[in-house]
């Protein structure tokens, strides 16, 4: 959606700045156009302007990824022969394309709804309603994952247990009517909600589709040394909003190589240090070796290859060394199992230097 509005709104002399992103999530289409023609004062109507916006919306709707932990939720539920419903503000079309690429998941669903199928939306109860209705089960008996206010709202009018993870960063204040709120659906604990558990997890970790990102050592907040003697090689995050805007806030591990002195094991967290309240999402990369100087500008190339926790706010300083340090111990040994060892020896990390190309 922002992608489709910034080029749209390119086309009024305007740029999209994302100010409005918390009106229009979890809105209808309409509600969500209406926000952007008055905030923006756009010479068209909320019609006028969702007819030019959803062809362009279209053509993107089925590259769009699905959210970290999203396939693992859906394949682990209907594996365990848990009903399941999709019930969206977005018109039932748009839903059907948004799901058609992804593999399993049309079948996965008992119930689809979308929101052009109601007379009331959310944050009415009426759409999570429907669902249980056609699910055949009491509403009491459901438990709503939102991404939205309005969609909070709307399962907890209908009587649901709800588990909110936030689609927008620093928002979490927003979602007091949820039962819980998580930073991404990596942090879902479905056995505390009546569901039979993950049993994924490795001794405190959890693999995730490895990624990567790379680029020159970039001197950071001047904190990592100096306030928590934990020394991080910073990575610039000009160039990769969009590949950090895929990725949840947390901390995760993973491997490190540096181009003239080697390959390390390494911990890293990823999003706003709710302690030091960073302005922009960052990237903070812990190698894990006794370094004797610094190696500003070298190249740095990381592989992530498993998840740890959520990012947390801590009482006090002392707190947060202490957690950074258990996060440490976690990874180095995870590090030596198999099914993390083996990236290693990646070509990514052993051919530094010898081509171009720093994310993938």
């Amino acid at each position: 959606v922002t992608e489709v509005l910034r080029r749209l709104l390119v086309r009024y002399g305007k740029q999209w700045d994302g100010r409005e992103a918390s009106r229009t999530v979890g809105k209808t289409p309409l509600e969500a156009a209406a926000v952007i023609v008055q905030e923006y004062e756009l010479p068209c109507n909320a019609e006028e302007f969702l007819k030019e916006f959803n062809p362009l919306f279209s053509n993107h709707s089925s590259d769009i990824k699905p959210l970290p932990g999203a396939n693992r939720l859906i394949n682990h539920l209907h594996g365990r022969c848990i009903p399941m419903a999709l019930a969206s503000n977005s018109p039932r079309a748009n839903i059907q394309k948004k799901i058609s690429s992804k593999q399993g998941w049309k079948e996965s669903f008992s119930v689809i709804i979308g929101g052009d199928e109601v007379r009331n939306p959310k944050p009415s109860a009426e759409i999570f309603l429907e669902a249980a209705n056609r699910l055949n089960v009491e509403p009491s008996s459901c438990l709503v994952i939102e991404d939205s206010v309005p969609g909070v709202t709307a399962g907890k009018a209908a009587g649901m247990e709800v588990v909110a993870v936030p689609s927008l960063p620093k928002q979490t204040h927003l979602y007091t009517l949820a039962d819980e709120v998580i930073n991404s659906l990596y942090d879902l604990r479905p056995e505390q909600w009546g569901l039979p558990p993950f049993e994924d997890w490795i001794e405190g970790t959890l693999p995730i589709e490895p990624w990567k990102i790379g680029g020159p050592v970039a001197k950071g907040f001047g904190r990592g040394s100096k306030v928590l003697g934990i020394p991080t090689a910073n990575l610039s995050t000009e160039g990769y909003s969009d590949l950090l805007s895929e990725h949840p806030s947390g901390v995760y591990f993973g491997w490190a190589g540096l181009a003239k002195r080697g390959i390390y094991k390494m911990v890293m967290s990823i999003g706003w240090n709710p302690y030091f309240n960073n302005p922009e999402k960052t990237i903070e990369p812990w190698l894990l070796h006794e370094f004797k100087a610094d190696f500003y500008g070298e190249e740095l190339r990381l592989i992530v290859v498993g998840y740890i926790r959520p990012e947390a706010n801590f009482p006090s300083l002392d707190s947060l060394i202490a957690k950074i340090h258990e996060d440490r111990r976690i990874a180095e040994r995870a590090l030596e199992l198999p099914i993390y060892s083996k990236y290693k020896g990646d070509s990514y990390l052993t051919s530094i230097g010898k081509s171009d190309g720093c994310k993938s």
